[in-house]
């Protein structure tokens, strides 16, 4: 029986925390507030071709992407970072993102996820 070089593996990022201006609120259209994401993924790793997916460049793309957009809805971003990701990174499966406005109420966290 042949040995298999590749493995389906899962990447998860957990509370990747950065300040960005998002949300409808107008001052929430002003001043940045606190984000945490939480980012997983699978994708199929190829020991032989060393070919795998940097998770700090996963992380750095969403940071940009959400500041360069400054999201009214957290919907819109979830949306529009999938399919950047995706697209940028077509060996990646079962993309799941959730965004967190930890401040945005006193008494709970909001989120969002797909």
């Amino acid at each position: 029986m042949p040995k298999e070089n590749s493995n389906k593996l899962e990447v998860n990022i957990s509370s990747l925390t950065f300040k960005t201006i998002i949300g409808i609120l107008p001052f929430e259209r002003v001043k940045k507030q606190k984000v945490i994401i939480h980012i997983s993924f699978k994708y199929k790793f190829n020991k032989k071709s060393n070919k795998f997916i940097d998770y700090s460049e996963i992380a750095i793309l969403v940071e940009k992407i959400m500041n360069k957009n400054r999201y009214k809805l957290i919907e819109d971003a979830i949306l529009d970072i999938s399919k950047i990701v995706l697209k940028r990174y077509q060996n990646m499966f079962d993309f799941y993102i959730k965004i967190e406005k930890p401040d945005i109420m006193n008494n709970c966290r909001v989120s969002v996820s797909n």
